[in-house]
């Protein structure tokens, strides 16, 4: 039962980011193909990686990551960032243009948040947060996140 919830959560957000993102090809906005819309969501999950990193976390190889990277920016969605410890390294960092994509989700992500304080008592709400943090911190150890 709990899977089952909890998958129904998940499958919900991921729909309502493929209808606003079908939304804007419709309306010729989008230019991100599929796979650079993973690879930039994996680029912004994991903060400022170094193209090294982002290669690591997609599986991807070092040249195909490189081109990835390369067509990512000249679309305008990321950017990178000469590394000051190490010169030959360059950190990625997503653009506005491409907050303003994310966004398609994220707000959505506020508007439930805004629901769930108003169906929901502080204590259940604080109750949900200790379970969520739990979850992300110590039952997926996989992966591991910057900001964490």
């Amino acid at each position: 039962m709990l899977k089952d919830a909890f998958s129904e959560v998940y499958m919900k957000f991921k729909l309502h980011f493929y209808q606003k993102v079908f939304e804007r090809l419709m309306d010729r906005e989008a230019t991100l193909t599929t796979v650079e819309t993973f690879c930039m969501e994996i680029i912004y999950a994991l903060g400022t990686p170094t193209v090294a990193e982002f290669a690591r976390m997609a599986n991807l190889s070092s040249p195909n990551a490189a081109y990835k990277v390369g067509n990512l920016a000249k679309k305008g969605y990321l950017k990178k960032t000469r590394s000051e410890d190490d010169k030959r390294e360059y950190h990625l960092e997503v653009t506005q243009k491409y907050m303003d994509y994310y966004n398609i989700s994220y707000n959505y992500m506020n508007v439930v948040m805004d629901r769930i304080r108003e169906r929901f008592s502080p204590e259940e709400i604080q109750t949900l947060e200790k379970i969520l943090k739990v979850t992300a911190e110590e039952l997926m150890p996989e992966i591991e996140l910057k900001n964490n």
